[in-house]
């Protein structure tokens, strides 16, 4: 029976989600992978920081507002000293993503990978503008650098091609990434005007109190930057990807398509070219005879296209921090399998 210590850096809801998922799956992970874990730290910006390498109780770490009780004695750690000082196996490192620079995320997996854990994340901004840095300081330190839930949260994406298509060229990628915009437009087809559509996004939590980064196309563009480091092995930034959000589209618009048989999707894609890629998120008509077209409220889908097997979809429905926290939990089973 093999044990592995894990800290949290970073405690929401996609990090509680985790938790609760490893704490059902702990008699299984026993039974069927001969693994045990225990928890060593949980680091929070505004919750508090718990430390003890003989374990904390999980179950009551979900109970409390501030885990700072949990310590034998008062602490102040910052999240570098708690990276040291955690004595982990795994780091699941959960930080809020900044899309300019990826920091400070960069160095927190950094530093876990320097110290000798594997390092798994739900953050894209690392994805994006440190990929090739993090997976060269895994492959030094025999460690791992996984990222699942970075698109389309636990679907298998970059480990469907880690796992299971290799010598695979990917050379062309098509889909809707951002739930988030998919809903509102699938509400304007119901007859909801653009700002209804999107106060019932933030409503229910899929939106942020500032939109912005779903509507006017960001996160896509992050997701498909992200996509291309990782699967074309092409560096590209979200600056460099043609952007349009759905800013600009009116509910009859919307209406005025689907009458016609055709549906508004803000669509992500990207094409390998040369040693390049050429990359584009915008509004596109799709017909009946697309993929796309049965997709709606917050599913997401991707399209692929390699040299080997001409297209492979990949279909995610009811994402939520369950699904992200799925995707982190299958980094850790295939990390340390």
């Amino acid at each position: 029976m093999r044990h592995f210590k894990l800290a949290f850096l970073g405690f929401g809801n996609v990090g509680k989600a985790l938790a609760r998922l490893l704490l059902a799956k702990q008699k299984e992970l026993a039974q069927t992978y001969q693994l045990t874990f225990s928890t060593t730290g949980i680091a929070t910006s505004s919750h508090g920081t718990a430390l003890n390498p003989d374990g904390l109780d999980l179950d009551q770490a979900l109970q409390i507002a501030d885990l700072s009780v949990l310590n034998r004695r008062p602490v102040q750690y910052d999240a570098f000293d708690f990276i040291k000082n955690c004595q982990a196996d795994v780091l699941f490192e959960n930080t809020p993503v900044n899309y300019d620079s990826g920091q400070p995320a960069v160095n927190h997996l950094m530093a876990a990978l320097d110290s000798g854990m594997h390092a798994i994340t739900a953050n894209k901004g690392p994805v994006v503008h440190a990929y090739r840095e993090l997976t060269q300081l895994a492959r030094q330190k025999h460690r791992k650098f996984y990222f699942e839930s970075t698109v389309m949260d636990g679907a298998p994406i970059f480990s469907l091609f880690r796992e299971t298509l290799p010598g695979a060229r990917l050379l062309s990628f098509r889909g809707i990434l951002n739930s988030t915009t998919n809903m509102m437009l699938t509400l304007m087809e119901q007859g909801k005007n653009f700002e209804e559509a999107v106060a019932y996004c933030q409503d229910i939590g899929i939106a942020e109190t500032d939109p912005s980064g779903d509507i006017d196309g960001w996160d896509s563009a992050v997701k498909i930057a992200a996509l291309s480091n990782v699967l074309m092995d092409i560096p590209l930034k979200p600056a460099q990807v043609e952007r349009q959000g759905i800013r600009n589209l009116t509910s009859q618009a919307v209406i005025n398509a689907l009458e016609n048989g055709k549906r508004w999707k803000l669509v992500c894609s990207a094409k390998r070219s040369g040693l390049s890629v050429e990359a584009r998120v915008a509004p596109e008509l799709v017909d009946m005879n697309s993929p796309l077209f049965i997709i709606n409220g917050t599913t997401s889908i991707i399209q692929f296209n390699t040299d080997v097997l001409e297209s492979i979809s990949v279909v995610e429905s009811n994402p939520g921090p369950t699904t992200t926290a799925y995707g982190l939990f299958a980094d850790f089973l295939n990390a340390v399998k």
